[in-house]
């Protein structure tokens, strides 16, 4: 065996994961590669990375490396943290690594990534996008920041509104499927969890960005220790003429966070502004829509106790909105601002028999407007309207892990003020099963439901009318998969039902002008989501440590008696994605990140050209080819990043052209 220099780095990587108390001394003087077990990760997607530090002679062979041990990592899929391993649940992990070799400039362009996500953009860059998982809708979908959830109960369309920059992103938890139990009722068909980072990874770190389309990007972040406590501050601003007319944007970010260790208290404060171009976005007979948008947040939790923890969270976020349905006019003008605020208190207790989860929350969501809600009896400024309900929700859940197999079972209790008859259950069941090292089998079934928003009850313009007497939407869901992960591979599959009932949509007669807010009877969805992944430096180590190639692909069938009614999002679905990275050295120092994308969208769109109805048009497949170079000069990286490289003219909703081929550069410096 050849000595190695002192104080080389070494990248390790682990075949397994052990649960002992000397875990955690194995990953000292070494430069580790974690690999993240989800069911199905992002195409580009590359190993977690935990750095110690680097002071001693290694001794070790490639083979005792791979069978080194570390403590397991966890994730937030179920109310209890629980190895990602032991997961019952389908779950996606992107980590920073993966948002650094991406070649985005956005979370809502990160998540296109993904194969069993629909980002739906009207604009460029996450200017405003609806994201939604298993063939929902933005509504259905659950946001939240650090555990908070930011869900928007004014329309899903503003629910990523965040004040939130990339560079403040740890990583990103996906949940498919319904899971009121574990984030709320309002995940109807799934959860998107932004988690930031905790510790000073650098002091300061800032990006500049330029690129076609007099496109602008800037962001720094600072970060430092002070005494107990991490403080962090970011800022960010980006901006566009954009690539069509009316499609210009402005959004300014703030974020600031303390972190006290010994406590795990968690102090957060945000905001965020918007100002765009809405060309077409909600009715092509007004293609010169404009809108302004701001959110400002803040929220605080902790951790407290040993056997028996205590987990507090209070939160509050509130939205303005000023639409214009002609830019700079008075005409369909409308006003919003709206009010989400809560406290959560669970209680955690471990014991021989697992890990329960118990506890309440309650919530609050008001609107003001000009446009939604009922009149109120004096006018409060601008605004002539307000609603508002509470909702209370009771959970319990309890985790057992025996030997191979993991067991998790628990319910939501939810009492609504807009219903306000009675308590509704919503209870969630799951099972993993592992018969063999890196092979787990997993069963889930659940239920959830979700309330309508305040734009589907009271949003009635000169192009919608809504509907006050909307039923909550319902849905039961069951999961089966199978994860295989050895070696420099993994792959998995995953089949899934979901049967929902009173579904919400906007739909029209084919002679109408106006969407109208509508209760489907019944939607039922069949689903496949399948991932294949190796790390390609273990069968050509010329490519480098980091390269990686995978191949995601989701398809959904979906049936519902529409009554011959067109609709707006519920049946227009995405059907198939393809989702292929590789990711490869190509010199020292210079990277390449290849992101491969191939969508089939069902459903048609009524196309409009100059204002003259030219009938109903089927959605088009279509396919993109993105590529990010990354050159490494220590502190500083240099980025290049081709998007659309091809030029592919396609539509995500109707009328609203995607934008073409955009070439942008970029540096990063880290101090």
């Amino acid at each position: 065996m050849k000595t190695k220099v002192f104080n080389e780095r070494r990248k390790i990587r682990f075949k397994r994961f052990v649960r002992k108390a000397y875990g955690a001394f194995n990953s000292m003087h070494k430069v580790i590669n974690i690999g993240v077990v989800a069911a199905c990760t992002l195409t580009f997607a590359n190993s977690t990375r935990a750095q110690g530090q680097s002071v001693a002679t290694n001794h070790r062979t490639e083979g005792e490396m791979l069978e080194q041990e570390l403590e397991e990592v966890t994730v937030t899929a179920s109310r209890t943290e629980i190895p990602l391993s032991q997961t019952a649940k389908l779950v996606t992990v992107i980590t920073r690594d993966d948002i650094a070799r991406a070649p985005i400039q956005s979370i809502e362009d990160l998540l296109n990534y993904a194969a069993n996500i629909d980002v739906v953009q009207r604009g460029g860059h996450g200017v405003q996008a609806d994201i939604s998982i298993r063939g929902g809708s933005a509504d259905q979908t659950a946001v939240l920041l650090n555990g908070v959830n930011i869900s928007n109960p004014h329309t899903g369309h503003y629910s990523f509104d965040i004040p939130i920059n990339l560079s403040d992103i740890e990583r990103i938890e996906i949940l498919h499927g319904p899971s009121a139990l574990v984030y709320g009722s309002s995940a109807f068909s799934g959860g998107i969890n932004i988690i930031t980072k905790k510790e000073p990874d650098a002091r300061i770190a800032a990006k500049l960005k330029a690129g076609m389309h007099a496109l602008a990007d800037a962001e720094i972040r600072g970060a430092t220790q002070a005494g107990i406590a991490n403080l962090s501050l970011s800022t960010g601003y980006r901006r566009s003429d954009g690539y069509i007319a009316n499609s210009d944007y402005d959004i300014y970010n703030v974020l600031f966070q303390t972190n006290i260790k010994p406590k795990k208290i968690n102090i957060m404060a945000g905001y965020n502004n918007k100002s765009y171009g809405a060309n077409t976005f909600y009715s092509a007979l007004y293609p010169n829509q404009y809108e302004r948008t701001s959110e400002i947040l803040g929220a605080v939790s902790g951790m407290f106790g040993q056997k028996l923890k205590f987990i507090p969270q209070i939160y509050w976020t509130r939205h303005f909105d000023r639409f214009d349905l002609i830019k700079n006019t008075d005409t369909g003008r409308n006003y919003h601002r709206g009010d989400t605020y809560g406290a959560n208190m669970m209680f955690l207790y471990t014991s021989t028999l697992g890990n329960t989860h118990f506890g309440g929350e309650m919530r609050r969501e008001d609107i003001m407007s000009s446009k939604l809600g009922k009149p109120l009896a004096s006018p409060h400024g601008r605004y002539t309207n307000y609603d508002g309900r509470t909702l209370t929700n009771i959970v319990i859940e309890h985790t057992l892990n025996l030997h191979r197999f993991t067991f998790s079972a628990g319910a939501l209790a939810n009492y609504n003020t807009l219903q306000g008859d009675k308590l509704r259950f919503y209870p969630s069941a799951s099972m993993a099963y592992r018969p063999a090292e890196g092979l787990k089998i997993n069963a889930s079934w659940s239920r959830s439901s979700r309330l309508p928003t305040f734009t589907d009850l009271y949003y009635t313009t000169e192009t919608h009318t809504a509907n006050e007497t909307l039923r909550p939407e319902t849905s039961e869901s069951f999961d089966l998969g199978v994860t295989y992960k050895r070696g420099y591979f993994e792959a998995s599959l995953t089949g899934y039902i979901m049967n929902g009932r009173n579904m919400i949509d906007w739909v029209r007669e084919a002679s109408d002008e106006k969407w109208a807010s509508w209760n489907h009877t019944e939607v039922d969805k069949r689903g496949v989501e399948a991932q294949v992944r190796t790390l390609l430096w273990y069968i050509m180590p010329f490519m480098g440590q980091t390269s990686t190639f995978a191949v995601s692909y989701a398809h959904i069938t979906q049936s519902c008696d529409s009554k011959g009614l067109e609709s707006r999002y519920t049946l227009n679905y995405l059907r198939d994605k393809l989702t292929a990275g590789l990711n490869h050295n190509i010199l020292k120092g210079l990277t390449a990140s290849w992101n491969f994308r191939f969508q089939d969208r069902t459903g048609s769109f009524r196309l409009y050209e100059n204002g003259i109805d030219k009938g109903l048009h089927d959605y088009p497949p279509f396919s993109t080819l993105d590529l990010r170079l990354i050159y490494n000069l220590k502190k500083v990286n240099i980025n290049l990043d081709f998007n659309n490289i091809f030029n592919e003219q396609y539509y995500d909703i109707g009328n609203v052209p995607q934008a073409g081929f955009w070439l942008i550069a970029g540096l990063e410096w880290i101090f």
